[in-house]
């Protein structure tokens, strides 16, 4: 029996997960307040078994984020770890999948709340997601240069994929952080929101996705990924084999049939 994605948290010290809250959609929260959610090996190593899980769940929509006690969405990789990596060790570490490779390669679309500070690791695993809200307190950034070393999660090649050459050549190699609004403005962060409208836009956002097929939601979310990944021709093939492997599909066939008969469709995921 295939294991759920609360089954799998069940043993987890650092990783929770709620469901159907709203409806089709989990929420993952990292939870390590002592640490500001620092990730460590437990919780990388918690993390990529609740994400396998929610892989292979009939879960639509997936909302990453970081604890509220934590006061951050994750504040960065365990530092004391570091220091005590050598060369090997550290290339050991990096093997891939990652945890930040495990978020990208989920099948559902997913949600980053970043509900405080994204920092280094933390930022890294934002990027890894496909949409980022935050906090208007949130900070973000790249400050691994201040410890001599450079981002090692992904950072220095979804970054400028996400806000171009300059500005992450900025974030990157300064160290230096940025607020909320300015990573909107950069294009490194979608949302922005206050107290009073945080919760109900990440919410809003989620549901909003999870009301339509999960075989078109997978498709859309690997179309636009396509995009980063190929030239402009390749990218366009890809895109017409995916629009059109939706129409060997049930879920097809019921969201033309609804259309016509004005009424809401029952996706079947098939």
């Amino acid at each position: 029996m295939t294991e759920t994605p609360e089954d799998a948290a069940t043993d987890c010290e650092f990783v929770a997960v709620t469901e159907d809250d709203p409806e089709h959609v989990v929420t993952v929260t990292i939870d390590r307040p002592d640490a500001r959610n620092a990730l460590n090996a437990q919780v990388r190593a918690e993390l990529k078994r609740v994400c396998e899980a929610i892989d292979e769940s009939d879960a639509r929509v997936v909302v990453l984020t970081g604890s509220e006690d934590s006061g951050a969405f994750v504040a960065g990789a365990d530092v004391t770890e570091l220091r005590e990596r050598d060369a090997t060790e550290q290339r050991r570490a990096s093997e891939r999948p990652r945890v930040y490779e495990t978020v990208e390669a989920l099948r559902q679309p997913v949600v980053a709340r970043i509900n405080g500070h994204a920092l280094g690791g933390g930022l890294e695993l934002a990027l890894a997601c496909d949409v980022r809200v935050a906090h208007e307190d949130a900070k973000l950034g790249s400050p691994e240069i201040n410890l001599g070393i450079i981002p090692g999660g992904g950072a220095t090649q979804r970054l400028p994929r996400l806000v171009g050459e300059g500005q992450a050549m900025k974030l990157v190699l300064t160290g230096d952080l940025v607020d909320a609004a300015e990573a909107r403005d950069i294009g490194l962060v979608e949302d922005v929101y206050g107290d009073d409208e945080f919760e109900a836009a990440v919410r809003d956002l989620a549901a909003s996705m999870a009301t339509h097929s999960p075989l078109a939601l997978e498709r859309g979310k690997d179309a636009v990924k396509a995009a980063s990944q190929m030239d402009l021709s390749a990218g366009i093939e890809y895109e017409a084999e995916l629009f059109a492997g939706l129409f060997a599909t049930a879920d097809k066939d019921e969201g033309i049939d609804a259309f016509l008969e004005d009424r809401d469709p029952d996706w079947q995921g098939r």
